[in-house]
């Protein structure tokens, strides 16, 4: 791993995580079907990622390679490194005490996250009991605590109560306290607002914001909604068939995307369209996995594509903060 991305060569400091050439297969007929593919990209520390990309593009897997929640018969090759460890490459305990200390996630489904049979505040109490070896007492009260420093009233008798007593937007609060209990370096949030109202969104993305600078934390957010990447991202990855096909500063990037994917996804989600202009659909059909052609799977829904788009398949180029991978990069065109 080199000590700084080139992405990076302007800002300074070594990234807290990097994944390199990320590859994700899973069985498929007499071999392997790629769904992530020699993925890349860095997260400083203390600075929010945004990996954005239509539904199947790998985001999520992409995090949960990240986390070592993908096993057998899987076949994951590249390298993720976190603080200067390949962290593919720890298998058992060294790679499980990780999660919470190191590294937090929170899901997109906090009712599925949560385990129905036990109640929130024992269940934030066993993060402390079992990796900072609290007793009983003192774990749910530090519990307690935590569940009042995100937003919950009353938590002396909420910790009490079990998942299904709680909102939508509550369980999500409840979610992000078991995921930052342990004061992690690297928060890791899946689509954690898709299935709240607009109000609940917002909270929580607040709360998202308020405890990354009180914790000093680093956060990867994935999400295909491109108002939430405009309001809260730092950098931003888009993903297209589970590859990188641009990344760069989050202005740059929506502002002026180089990527012919990038510039129709803005066009095609409402709150980032100027006003006065009608979102305008994407033409053609999302990739299909199986049948990907051998160059650039954007190709069939590309106006700018030639032979050559579909014969080969582009690598990302480096300028001094963006990475495209186009052989027709709007820029360029324009």
């Amino acid at each position: 791993m080199t000590a700084a991305s080139p992405l990076h060569a302007g800002k300074g400091g070594t990234p807290l995580l990097s994944v390199e050439a990320l590859t994700i297969g899973f069985p498929a007929g007499d071999g392997f079907r790629t769904i992530v593919d020699n993925l890349s990209f860095d997260v400083l520390p203390g600075e929010t990622v945004c990996v954005m990309g239509e539904s199947g593009s790998g985001k999520s897997l992409t995090a949960q390679a990240v986390m070592g929640l993908i096993e057998a018969p899987a076949r994951i090759d590249g390298s993720i490194f976190f603080d200067g460890t390949d962290i593919l490459r720890l298998q058992g305990r060294r790679r499980r005490d990780l999660n919470g200390p190191e590294i937090g996630l929170v899901f997109q489904d906090s009712l599925a996250a949560l385990n129905p049979v036990y109640s929130v505040g024992w269940q934030i109490a066993e993060v402390y009991r079992r990796h900072r070896g609290m007793d009983r007492s003192s774990a749910m009260a530090r519990a307690e605590d935590l569940l009042r420093h995100v937003g919950i009233p009353d938590p002396h008798r909420r910790a009490r109560e079990y998942p299904h007593q709680f909102s939508g937007g509550m369980r999500q609060r409840v979610a992000i306290a078991m995921a930052i209990a342990l004061r992690p370096r690297l928060l890791i949030a899946d689509e954690p607002t898709t299935a709240l109202d607009v109000t609940t969104q917002a909270q929580i993305l607040d709360l998202i914001a308020q405890l990354q600078r009180e914790m000093g934390m680093a956060v990867i957010f994935i999400t295909h909604d491109l108002g939430v990447v405009s309001d809260i991202s730092d950098r931003v990855v888009v993903m297209y068939a589970g590859r990188a096909v641009e990344t760069g500063p989050a202005d740059e990037v929506l502002d002026r995307p180089a990527h012919p994917y990038t510039k129709a996804l803005l066009g095609s989600w409402p709150s980032v369209v100027p006003e006065g202009r009608r979102p305008q659909s994407i033409p053609g059909a999302p990739p299909d996995f199986a049948r990907l052609p051998a160059g650039c799977a954007f190709a069939p829904r590309c106006a700018l594509a030639d032979a050559t788009c579909l014969q080969a398949r582009p690598k990302p180029g480096n300028g001094p903060s963006r990475s495209v991978a186009c052989f027709h990069p709007l820029e360029a065109a324009s």
